[in-house]
């Protein structure tokens, strides 16, 4: 919990569209991209806005598909709090923030229909390739969420296809076949804090936040999934703004996509 008399100071600076670390409220703090950096996986992203960081890595494997969709990929998206990132997290199953980071961004993978899983169909009803994104936070300085889901696309964007013998999974030998991704949802959070709105929060900011929406949006600014949290509720006016701010910063974050 956050003194008040740092929250008050706070809101003060925010009201006045100044941040601690002299960012204005809209602005995204600087980020670092590397793809490529896990060996193990057929696909993987580590970025950093500001101090927090994230790694995100994609398996593929040759699974039977579920009898409700017998032509269809399976997309599995899991995280873990490392206790590594930041003291708050603890060992032992995923907590709340984790399982809510992991749904948030498998919805926005699903809902914006980014990937083409029928192209994925290798025998209908007994064969498909399954896609296992994993996401961990190595620190945690605020705004997980939008970070995770940017290494997370830009993972799947990097994945390369292992040979398939008609049996078995070769992991040792890559084709050149990429995933058929046909989209880019962008994961925005928009938080509010007194009356300020707020991106990219830091810890300290993220801790005095009031409600938050987060969008998925893609490259026509069409929104393709939402998410709210906080126990304030947002007004429609306030909907508005979130919405306008969001769309702005998606635009911003898909110029930082790798081409």
């Amino acid at each position: 919990m956050m003194n008040e008399d740092i929250k008050h100071d706070l809101i003060q600076s925010l009201s006045k569209n100044l941040r601690v670390d002299l960012r204005k409220n809209e602005d995204l703090r600087s980020i670092e991209i590397e793809t490529g950096c896990v060996a193990t996986a057929e696909g993987s992203a580590r970025v950093k806005f500001g101090d927090t960081e994230v790694i995100a890595g994609v398996k593929l494997a040759v699974e039977k598909p579920f009898p409700d969709t017998p032509e269809d990929a399976i997309l599995m998206v899991a995280s873990e709090m490392l206790p590594l990132s930041n003291p708050k997290y603890e060992g032992g199953p995923p907590g709340v923030d984790a399982i809510e980071m992991a749904r948030v961004i498998d919805r926005s993978f699903r809902e914006s229909r980014c990937i083409e899983t029928k192209k994925l169909c290798i025998q209908k009803g007994e064969k498909v390739w399954s896609i296992a994104i994993d996401i961990a936070p190595l620190n945690d300085d605020g705004n997980l969420l939008d970070v995770g889901a940017f290494a997370a696309l830009l993972a799947l964007q990097n994945t390369v296809f292992p040979e398939y013998d008609g049996t078995k999974v070769l992991v040792d030998k890559k084709t050149t076949m990429k995933l058929p991704m046909v989209r880019e949802p962008i994961t925005v959070t928009v938080f509010k804090i007194g009356n300020a709105f707020v991106v990219d929060p830091t810890e300290t900011e993220q801790t005095s936040f009031d409600a938050r929406m987060t969008f998925a949006i893609l490259a026509d600014d069409k929104i393709c999934s939402m998410q709210k949290g906080g126990d304030t509720a947002i007004m429609e006016e306030d909907l508005d703004i979130m919405l306008d701010i969001a769309i702005k910063t998606s635009q911003e974050l898909r110029k930082k996509i790798p081409r």
